[in-house]
């Protein structure tokens, strides 16, 4: 042994190190030859196949049926048309129904539809592709709610969004453009990352009596964005279903296995056989796909399906003429022929002669001038291009800038003695955030994402960063001063606006960070026996601190801000679980005349003041409206809308005010509440949620009222000295035996609350 040479030892135990992995890609099997390869005008690649042992898994197994390719997905094996297969891509096309909803009868109001109508891939190897794909709803005054799962480590997290369409009036009809898709005959909605399963519910028209013309149909799908362009006639005929025949393309993304490519390059099934093959993992880190390495083309499931790409044999190689190609495993040169060099003149590569050996040396020292000469125009044209691009990027921010009226912010700010609101750049923010780590990220959805930061300060300042992705032509109009405005907003109850960056597309809001999680999560998040351990006290401490902060923004604000979407996932606990109401950023200020009243339709589904869906006029009557179903979830321990019971059951405040007529509000009303406030204390506090909930906004009271009727509940119920002490303990026992309560999601119903 002693004799035997260093390296020959070393590739000995390479060799050994490496027989695992070349026996577990020997041992998975391939496909027979006799697989078919086409099914009608779609080529059939493995890791699909048609036919026993043809496909990688059961999951890549295709039927083809009359010349047409179909794939089962989900438990219920539902079959769906293959339209087209990227294989190196992970992607694959499959034809999707387009759900409707129609008026039968236009009197009685009878509604017939397609309810409930969706697909199922929460077995992998299968997820709808966040990037191609967007849910539509088309037609007039329409609510549709995708209700699915989204693939999360391991598990399948319920998730529920809605899209709204509206058509108030003929005026708004007619005001419809084409490739328009913006809310009025059309909405449009990103899906989050990891759909893998989903349905779609129509809650019946938003306005009785509102269907335009004989057209009583609307229609919702899931499907490729870059398929769908919206045409006006869509929005009040059939136009859009009958065009395409019921069925719409949809993109799912696969995946070869539910590891990552680090776990799975240990495992006997690991799908990257090939030679020159490489595992990319998947957007989502569910799974992986496999592909070529660079040079090589094919198919990397199969053994030896890489093959090099012959680049000299295509007719542009990319060698200049005169000079010869070389192709090389994975690449290729360009040379030139026995006795001439490659030379470089004004930038082009040329073939020249070779110099004589008897040249004198004054012809060499020219050449090299002349080379150098070059080099330095090419190094002159480079950092000139550099320069240019620099400033270039610098006038786009600038435009921003000014667009967003930052200018206007700007003075106003330094004329101020003392503030600290901020304007951030893009650039301090990116160092924030880490470049926007996902490490970093609090909560995210289809409007955008919530990350943590740690701006530069003298103590290293916590901040929770909002970064949107969409922004309407008004908001971008009246960004900066309603920034000014809500800088000067400061109450004890409201998180703190601290700043924002304006020089990117969509403005980025920065908000006071606060640590522990919403009421939302306090009342829904944790298990059944923890929601009922919140005392009393607590919900009546936390309803009059909300109520404080909403008071404040339309009595004390100076003008008047209305909030918008008032719900439990906005109000935020600080480190002593009081009451912070947040996400008034995107609240809009007191309209102030008759054109400013006309707004898209915003809010939360149980949440909307059904006044507000008729009239899209926003009052701060809403937020009365939208504080009492708050106020509902304190004292029930109920979420707002529940779409899995009987329809008249699913709205939270419905259910209320029928309890209150039938005089068995206490059937509903939560055992801690009920075993823990006095039966007039409770007649109040109900009573006060039925003023909130009147269906006619000018018989709700104002906040201001609401405020002061809480405080004065408050203060009948709890013991002035010793009650705040204990009320703590109690919370913060809670939260400590029920961390993962504490968590940030981002969606129509649950948010980060910023």
């Amino acid at each position: 042994m002693a004799n035997h040479h260093p390296m020959l030892l070393f590739l000995g135990l390479a060799v050994l190190a490496l027989q695992p992995q070349i026996a577990a890609a020997s041992r998975r099997p391939q496909p027979p030859p006799w697989c078919p390869k086409k099914c009608g005008g779609v080529d059939i690649e493995y890791p699909f196949g048609v036919g026993p042992a043809c496909s990688l898994s059961d999951g890549f197994s295709l039927e083809c049926v009359h010349d047409t390719p179909q794939l089962r997905l989900g438990t219920e094996q539902q079959k769906v048309k293959v339209l087209d297969i990227n294989l190196l891509h992970g992607k694959i096309r499959t034809a999707n129904n387009i759900s409707w909803q129609c008026l039968q009868d236009k009197q009685t109001g009878r509604l017939v539809n397609s309810s409930w109508t969706g697909l199922d891939a929460t077995a992998l190897p299968y997820r709808f592709s966040d990037e191609d794909n967007r849910l539509y709803a088309v037609g007039c005054n329409v609510l549709v709610f995708l209700n699915g799962s989204v693939a999360a480590s391991g598990t399948n997290d319920p998730i529920l969004n809605a899209c709204i369409s509206t058509c108030f009036g003929n005026g708004s009809i007619n005001a419809i453009s084409n490739g328009s898709c913006s809310g009025t005959g059309c909405c449009e909605m990103a899906i989050p990352r990891g759909l893998n399963s989903y349905g779609l519910v129509f809650s019946g028209p938003l306005v009785n009596n509102s269907w335009p013309g004989n057209n009583w149909c609307s229609y919702a799908v899931l499907m490729e964005a870059h398929s769908f362009n919206f045409k006006a006639s869509y929005a009040t005929t059939d136009e859009f279903s009958r065009k395409n025949h019921g069925t719409v393309p949809v993109v799912l993304n696969f995946a070869a296995g539910n590891k990552t490519c680090k776990d799975a390059r240990m495992r006997d099934d690991y799908a990257c056989v090939s030679n020159h093959s490489v595992c990319v993992d998947t957007v989502d880190g569910q799974g992986y796909v496999c592909n070529c390495t660079r040079g090589y083309t094919g198919n990397p499931y199969l053994t030896d399906g890489c093959i090099d790409i012959d680049e000299c044999a295509a007719r542009n190689h990319g060698c200049p003429d005169g000079m010869i190609c070389s192709n090389f495993p994975g690449g290729h040169n360009c040379s030139c022929p026995e006795g001439e060099h490659n030379s470089n003149k004004s930038g082009v590569l040329i073939c020249e002669p070779d110099l004589k050996r008897y040249s004198l040396p004054v012809s060499v020292i020219i050449a090299i001038g002349v080379t150098g000469g070059i080099a330095i125009v090419v190094m002159s044209i480079l950092s000139s291009y550099l320069v240019h691009q620099r400033r270039a990027l610098a006038d786009i921010k600038r435009n921003y800038f000014k667009r967003h009226g930052g200018l206007l912010l700007y003075e106003e700010l330094n004329a101020r003695k003392s503030n600290a609101f901020t304007i951030y750049t893009e650039e301090q923010l990116e160092q924030a955030t880490n470049g926007f780590d996902e490490s970093n990220v609090l909560g995210r959805g289809g409007h955008g994402t919530v990350y943590k930061g740690w701006v530069a300060a003298s103590d290293d300042l916590v901040v929770a960063i909002k970064r949107c992705k969409l922004m309407d032509e008004r908001n971008r109009k009246e960004f900066g001063k309603e920034m000014l405005i809500l800088s000067q907003v400061n109450h004890k109850n409201i998180v703190k606006l601290l700043g924002c960056c304006l020089e990117v597309d969509v403005p980025m809001l920065v908000y006071e960070y606060v640590p522990n999680g919403t009421l939302y999560h306090l009342i829904h998040g944790g298990s059944a026996a923890t929601a009922a351990a919140i005392s009393f006290t607590t919900r009546l401490r936390i309803a009059h601190e909300s109520a404080e902060s909403l008071a404040y923004l339309h009595s004390f604000a100076s003008p008047p801000i209305l909030h918008g979407d008032v719900k439990s996932s906005n109000i935020l606990l600080d480190e002593s679980f009081m009451a912070k109401v947040s996400d008034f950023g995107a609240s809009i200020l007191a309209p102030t005349d008759e054109a400013q009243m006309m707004t898209m339709v915003q809010g939360t589904c149980g949440y909307l003041d059904p006044e507000y869906m008729q009239t899209c006029q926003l009052t701060e009557k809403s937020d009365v409206y939208s504080f009492g179903v708050v106020l509902l979830e304190l004292l029930t321990g109920k979420k707002p809308l529940c779409l899995d019971g009987p329809e008249e059951g699913r709205s939270l405040s419905a259910r209320f005010l029928a309890a209150m007529r039938e005089n068995r509000v206490d059937l509903i009303l939560d055992e801690q509440v009920k075993s823990e406030a006095s039966g007039e204390l409770l007649e109040e506090i109900t009573l006060l949620a039925l003023e909130c909930l009147h269906m006619r906004g000018g018989e709700r009271p104002a906040m201001k009222e609401v405020a002061e009727r809480l405080g004065g509940l408050r203060k009948l119920h709890q013991h002035p000295w010793t009650q705040d002490v204990v009320e703590l303990e109690e919370v913060r026992c809670l939260l400590s035996d029920s961390p993962e309560s504490i968590s940030f999601e981002v969606d129509a119903t649950s948010s980060s609350g910023y």
